[in-house]
């Protein structure tokens, strides 16, 4: 008899090993909320000043660039963006594929395929703040321009300007508008 109760003893103790290693994994792999929650809104507020800047930055360029050309003159230039900037992230991935074919007694077969994807994000090392790897950085799309120059009435001028707002953005003619300054 206590060697019957010795063996449901250490099966018990079994399976409460293998069941608190499984509740240690869960806890491992569940990322903190907070921290995802934290990192977001900075990345969110970094993008939103990155987007102004860069908005900024290529109107004042623009604005000088068409100072220089005949018969612009003074303007002023608003630029419109479709989107935000983008980084790309460096991501280590690893991908499993298993197929597996069953046939059954009366001849069906059945074909069970899992497929998984996992991916873990590379940071830069270092810092006590890890930051993530940025392989590339993508500028903001541009929607559209608006050119106010002293110039705009002059439709050689309005020529001019649409080329150059053409040859410096990857936006449609119809949305660039030259207008004439007061």
């Amino acid at each position: 008899m206590g060697l019957k109760l010795n063996k449901i003893l250490q099966k018990k103790q079994q399976w409460l090993i293998v069941l608190l290693v499984g509740v240690l994994l869960v806890v491992i792999a569940i990322p903190s909320e907070k921290q995802e929650i934290e990192e977001e809104q900075m990345q969110k507020t970094t993008v939103k000043t990155d987007t102004t800047s860069y908005t900024s930055q290529m109107e004042r360029k623009l604005e000088q660039v068409l100072g220089q050309v005949a018969g612009v003159g003074e303007a002023k230039v608003m630029i419109t963006l479709k989107s935000t900037a983008e980084k790309v992230i460096e991501k280590d991935g690893e991908n499993t594929n298993q197929s597996v074919e069953e046939e059954d007694a009366q001849g069906g077969v059945r074909t069970t395929k899992d497929n998984n994807k996992k991916e873990t994000t590379i940071y830069e090392g270092g810092s006590e703040e890890q930051k993530p790897y940025v392989k590339k950085e993508m500028t903001p799309e541009i929607e559209g321009v608006i050119v106010i120059a002293e110039g705009g009435g002059n439709p050689t001028t309005v020529q001019n300007i649409t080329e150059a707002v053409l040859a410096l953005f990857d936006v449609d003619t119809h949305k660039i508008k030259i207008m004439k300054m007061n």
